[in-house]
C-alpha cells in the first residue's frame, strides 16, 4: 500500500512516531518540533493502514480550538468526513458520556453544567443558609477549595478528619455543596471528569463495552494533565487499549492549577511496555536561540532528556539590555519595536512577555507615549483589571462623592453585607430625590431606613470615605492610596482568592501603588491646578479609554509567560529578568516550584524565531518598593557566547554582567555634566558626578548623593541641576 501521502514530508522522528505498531507510545516533543502534524498524521495512519475505524479512535486536547483544528486537518489529510472521530477535551468527552449513560451516573437525564459564576452564586447561598461570615470565608476561597479536591479525585466524604477549624469548615461547605447539585440535578467542570471516572469504576461491564469500543487512545498536551485526568485515562485503557500520549515535560509550568509533571514521568512505569520517540528537530527558532534554550532547561533535573536542534542558520546573538529602571527598560522596549518596523517588519511579529501581569503598566505607558498599537493576549489593560477598578473607584468616590457608578461598584466590595435589595432601595430613593446615591444612602441612615447588617456596613463605608477624604490634603496620593486599599479591606479580599490569581491581583494593587509614588513624585500633570487626586483620576481614566488595538490591525502583542506557551513570534523581548521577579520570590525557596519556573523561562525563549532580547532593571519600583535585585540566574545560564550586551549605539561581544566593558563618553546632551561636578535633584538632594554611559534618551549618570547615596539615574527623567 502506497503510504507516501501520510508519511512525505515528516523527518524520522516524526516517521517513526506515526508509523509506531499499535502499542503504547510516548512522544517527547519539544518545542516548534511538529507535534499537531504527528498526532494527525498518526491518526491517518490508524485509519488508512492499522483499518481502525474512526469511532474507535479516541483523541484528547485541551482545547476545543485544538480539536476542531486537528479535525479539520485529518479530514484535509485523508479527504473523507472525520464527524465519527471522538474528539474533544476531557470535559467534553466526559460530558458526552455522562449524557449517555446519566441514569447509571445517578444524574437526571436533563442535567444541566454550571459555569463558574453558577458555581460561585451556588456557594453563596449556602454560606448564608449555614450562617459562613463571607468576610472570614471568602467564596472563592472556598470554590478554589471544592475545585481542587475534585482535580485531586477526592469526594467531601473521603477527607480526611481534621482539628483545623479552615479544614473543618471546607469540608463541610464542600458536603452542602455536593448535596445541593445532586438535588438540583447539576455538574460542575471538577464533577464532569470525577463522576464519570466514577461511573467506570462502578460499573465494570460498561467500562468493558468502551474498552471493547476503542481500539486507540491518543492525548495531547500530557505534561499538563492532573490527578483526576491520568486517573481518567489509566481507568479507560486498562490494559485493553493502546495509548499514545505527546508532551513535553520542560513544558510542564501549570503546576499552580493542579496539572502534575510526574504523570508524563510516571508513564513508563504506569503503562506496560512503552515505546518512545522523541522529536528534538524544530522548525522555528535559530541555532542561537535553541542552544540558549538547552543551556537553560539543563540546570533542571528529573528530565526525560531531549535536545532541540535545527538544520537552520545560526542566527543573530541575543541581546542582553542591563535598564536603570523599569521606565528606562520601557523605553528601551518600545523603540526597539519602533526600530522593528523601521526595518519593513510588522508589529504583529514581535511581543512582549513578562512574568507578572503587574508588569505590563509601565509597558503599557511608554508604548502610548510613543503611539505603538498593542494588544494584550489573553487579559486585560492595566486599569481595566477588576482590582484596579474597584481600587480607582474607592479614590474616586475619596475626591467626589457624588459619582454613582463609583459608588455602586465599591459598595460592595469587599462583600461587607450589602445586599441587591439595599442597593435597589436606595437607587429609587435617589431618583425621587433627584440626588447621588451617596446622598440617597446618608439620608436613609439618618430616617432609620436601613436596618440590619447593612446599617452597620453602610455606616462604616461611609466613615471610611469621609475619613479618606479629610486626609486628602495632609498626606500623599501614594499614602492616601494605599490606606483606601488597605482600609476598605480589598487587598486582604483579593489576597483571599488562592493561587495564582489572587497573587496576581494583590500585585496589581501593589503596581498601583508605584504608579501613584511615581505620578506624585513627577509632577506630570498639566494642569497645575489639579490636585494630585484629580489628575491621577483623570489619568487613569485617560488610560482606561486607550483602547487596545483591533484584532487585526498591525500591532504587537503583550503577555504573560504563561499566555505565550503555543504561540512563536520572529522578536521576543523578554521583560524583567532579575531575582526576585523572575524566578519569582515566592519560587526561590522551594525546588519543585524553582524548576517550574526556569521551564517557564524555557518556554519563553523557545517563542523566539529570529531574534531574542533579553532586558532587565538594575533597580525597579514594584509592587510599591524600589527593589535591587541581581540578573536573574536563568541569563546567568545561558553560555556567556550566545549573549551581547546591548548599549545605545554600541555593543560590546561579552555581557556587562559577565565581566565585560562599560562606555566611555558623554553625548552631546550631557556636555553641561562633567566628572565631579557638583549637582542638585529634586528628591535625593545635592550629589556628585561620579560616573556616566550611553547616549541619547537612555544616557545614564551615576551621581553619589550626601543622604541618599549612590544612585545611577536617567538623564531624560532625572532634572538635574548643576550647582
Amino acid at each position: 500500500m502506497d503510504v507516501s501521502h501520510i508519511l512525505d514530508g515528516l523527518n524520522d522522528a516524526q516517521r517513526e512516531a506515526v508509523a509506531a505498531p499499535m502499542q503504547n507510545l510516548l512522544v517527547l516533543a519539544g518545542a516548534g518540533s511538529g507535534k499537531t502534524r504527528v498526532l494527525v498524521h498518526r491518526i491517518a495512519w490508524l485509519m488508512e493502514i492499522e483499518n481502525l475505524s474512526p469511532s474507535s479512535i479516541m483523541a484528547v486536547t485541551f482545547t476545543n480550538k485544538a480539536a476542531k483544528e486537528m479535525r479539520g486537518r485529518i479530514e484535509q489529510l485523508l479527504d473523507i468526513p472525520a464527524r465519527s472521530l471522538w474528539f474533544g477535551t476531557f470535559h467534553g468527552i466526559a460530558h458526552r458520556f455522562l449524557r449517555a449513560h446519566s441514569r447509571d451516573a445517578k444524574l437526571p437525564e436533563n442535567f444541566q453544567i454550571l459555569d463558574s459564576d453558577d458555581q460561585l452564586r451556588i456557594i453563596k447561598r449556602i454560606m448564608r443558609e449555614f450562617n459562613v461570615d463571607e468576610t472570614r470565608w471568602p467564596p472563592k476561597q472556598v470554590q478554589s477549595f471544592i475545585n481542587s479536591k475534585k482535580d485531586e479525585g477526592v469526594r467531601a466524604a473521603y477527607l480526611p478528619p481534621t482539628h483545623s477549624q479552615y479544614d473543618h469548615t471546607m469540608a463541610e461547605l464542600y458536603k452542602h455543596y455536593e448535596a445541593q447539585c445532586q438535588q438540583s440535578g447539576m455538574v460542575d467542570f471538577g464533577e464532569l471528569l470525577l463522576r464519570s471516572h466514577e461511573l467506570w469504576l462502578n460499573n465494570p461491564a460498561l467500562l468493558a463495552h468502551y474498552q471493547d469500543r476503542f481500539r486507540y487512545l491518543l492525548v495531547d498536551e500530557f505534561q499538563d494533565t492532573n490527578t483526576i485526568q491520568y486517573a481518567w485515562l489509566r481507568v479507560l485503557a486498562g490494559d485493553r487499549i493502546p495509548i499514545m500520549v505527546v508532551g513535553d515535560d520542560d513544558q510542564s509550568i501549570y503546576g499552580w492549577r493542579g496539572a502534575k509533571i510526574e504523570n508524563i514521568q510516571q508513564f513508563q512505569n504506569d503503562f506496560a511496555n512503552p515505546m518512545v520517540v522523541k522529536l528534538e528537530q524544530n522548525y522555528r527558532s535559530t541555532s542561537t536561540i535553541l542552544k540558549a534554550a538547552n543551556a537553560l532547561i539543563a540546570n533542571n533535573g528529573d528530565r526525560l532528556g531531549k535536545d532541540l536542534w535545527t538544520d537552520g542558520n545560526e542566527g543573530e546573538l541575543i541581546d542582553l539590555y542591563a535598564a536603570f529602571n523599569e521606565q528606562d527598560e520601557a523605553n528601551y522596549i518600545a523603540d526597539r519595536i519602533s526600530s522593528w518596523v523601521d526595518q519593513g517588519r510588522q508589529r504583529s511579529d514581535s511581543a512582549i512577555l513578562y512574568r507578572s501581569n503587574a508588569q505590563s503598566r509601565v509597558l503599557e505607558e511608554f508604548l502610548i507615549r510613543q503611539a505603538i498599537p498593542y494588544r494584550i493576549y489573553g487579559g486585560l489593560r492595566f486599569y481595566d483589571r477588576q482590582e484596579i477598578r474597584n481600587a480607582v473607584a474607592y479614590l474616586r468616590l475619596v475626591f467626589y462623592r457624588h459619582d454613582d457608578a463609583a459608588f455602586e461598584r465599591v459598595v460592595n466590595v469587599p462583600t461587607r453585607g450589602v445586599g441587591n435589595k439595599t442597593v435597589s432601595d436606595l437607587r429609587v430613593h435617589a431618583r425621587e430625590q433627584s440626588i447621588s446615591l451617596w446622598q440617597a444612602c446618608v439620608e436613609r441612615l439618618q430616617l432609620g431606613l436601613i436596618k440590619g447588617k447593612a446599617k452597620q456596613s453602610l455606616t462604616d463605608f461611609i466613615e471610611l470615605i469621609d475619613d479618606l477624604c479629610a486626609q486628602q490634603d495632609e498626606i500623599s496620593l501614594a499614602e492616601l492610596t494605599d490606606r483606601a486599599i488597605n482600609l476598605s479591606g480589598l487587598k486582604d479580599f483579593h489576597a483571599n482568592e488562592k493561587g495564582e490569581k489572587g497573587q496576581a491581583r494583590v500585585e496589581n494593587l501593589n503596581e498601583l501603588l508605584t504608579a501613584t509614588r511615581d505620578f506624585n513624585n513627577d509632577g506630570d500633570s498639566d494642569e497645575e491646578d489639579l490636585s494630585p487626586l484629580a489628575a491621577f483620576i483623570a489619568q487613569a481614566a485617560l488610560d482606561a479609554g486607550e483602547q487596545q488595538a483591533d484584532e487585526h490591525q498591525d500591532c504587537v502583542q503583550m503577555m504573560t509567560l504563561h499566555s505565550a506557551k503555543g504561540l512563536e513570534f520572529p522578536l521576543v523581548l523578554l521583560a524583567g529578568m532579575e531575582e526576585g521577579l523572575f524566578p519569582h520570590q515566592m519560587s526561590m525557596e522551594d525546588p519543585g516550584r524553582l524548576e517550574e519556573e526556569r521551564r517557564l523561562c524555557y518556554v519563553g525563549v523557545t517563542r523566539a524565531m529570529e531574534k531574542l532580547v533579553i532586558t532587565y532593571a538594575e533597580s525597579r519600583r514594584l509592587y510599591g518598593q524600589e527593589k535591587f535585585n541581581p540578573v536573574s540566574r536563568f541569563v546567568r545560564e545561558i553560555p556567556a557566547s550566545m549573549i551581547q550586551e546591548v548599549r545605545i549605539k554600541n555593543s560590546v561581544s561579552m555581557p556587562v554582567s559577565f565581566g565585560g566593558s562599560q562606555a566611555s563618553s558623554f553625548g552631546e546632551e550631557t556636555a553641561e555634566f562633567q566628572l565631579g561636578q557638583i549637582v542638585s535633584h529634586a528628591k535625593f538632594g545635592e550629589g556628585t558626578v561620579m560616573n556616566y554611559e550611553g547616549q541619547g534618551s537612555h544616557a545614564r549618570i551615576q551621581v553619589s548623593f550626601l543622604e541618599a547615596g549612590t544612585k545611577w539615574l536617567v538623564l531624560s527623567y532625572a532634572k538635574l541641576e548643576a550647582l
